[in-house]
């Protein structure tokens, strides 16, 4: 039986969502994002954990670039991104000097960097913490699974595109979770059509249905698909709340829907 890792700094996390794919470029991050903001209006206080160590995008989606991390008795202080304080951000990006800065390091450096991520970082009371993953299953990805996976309750949420390339890389992530024992919340399908500014039809650009028909032959639930919509890019290219802004849009009630079953899977993790 595999030893309970001590909690430490992860003691007051009640849930941990790892957000996977088996490819860059499907939009973690920004499911990240969007599901941290949907869960704070719930009532919920959110943590992201951003480890996408070569892309740390997640700053700019919520308009927190430039902001210092402090330290304290625990180790570092995560940044908050709204007055409230209820969602907190660790990233890759608040530690480098320049923001266009590369991260070019070998593999042991960056896996001391997710497990100093992991442990130390004083989140505090969390009901949810949000950990969006570098691309595929490379080393950094690997490190994180292996540094989180102690700790219960622990989720993937996977995220692909409708199209058949991308299915099948999403599905070799799947077989990555049986293998390592992740429990999968569910898939989500990104960038599921196009949502016109005007009239508010959607067309599919890329294909449709991908998503769903990879959780049915992988037995794992479908939490939804979610549209590219002009109102939603944006939001994150402005580092502001679209979950707040545009509750008319169609990706607004996806992306809401996707919350409420995350809501309801947790639980059943617990077990």
């Amino acid at each position: 039986m595999e030893a309970a890792a001590e909690p430490g700094n992860l003691a007051g996390v009640r849930n941990i969502i790892l957000v996977l794919s088996g490819k860059g470029g499907v939009g973690k991050s920004t499911i990240s994002t969007e599901l941290a903001l949907a869960l704070r209006h719930q009532g919920k206080k959110v943590g992201i954990l951003d480890v996408d160590l070569c892309g740390p995008s997640i700053p700019r989606m919520l308009r927190a670039q430039g902001k210092a991390v402090h330290q304290c008795d625990q180790g570092w202080v995560p940044v908050f991104v709204d007055q409230e304080q209820s969602i907190s951000l660790m990233s890759v990006g608040f530690l480098l000097e320049n923001p266009n800065e590369a991260v070019v390091w070998r593999g042991p450096k960056k896996h001391a960097l997710i497990k100093q991520f992991v442990s130390d970082v004083a989140w505090g009371e969390l009901d949810y913490l949000v950990v969006d993953t570098p691309p595929g299953t490379s080393d950094e990805h690997m490190a994180t699974v292996e540094a989180l996976r102690p700790y219960r309750p622990l989720g993937a949420l996977v995220v692909t595109t409708p199209q058949a390339v991308s299915v099948g890389d999403v599905r070799r992530e799947l077989t990555f979770c049986r293998k390592t024992g992740l429990q999968v919340i569910g898939v989500v399908e990104n960038m599921s059509g196009f949502v016109c500014p005007h009239c508010a039809d959607c067309t599919n650009v890329f294909s449709r249905g991908g998503g769903e028909e990879l959780a049915q032959l992988a037995g794992v639930p479908f939490l939804g698909s979610v549209p590219l919509d002009p109102q939603l890019t944006r939001s994150l290219e402005e580092g502001r709340d679209f979950i707040q802004e545009f509750p008319k849009s169609t990706a607004y009630a996806a992306l809401t829907s996707i919350a409420q079953k995350v809501l309801h899977r947790m639980p059943a993790l617990h077990s």
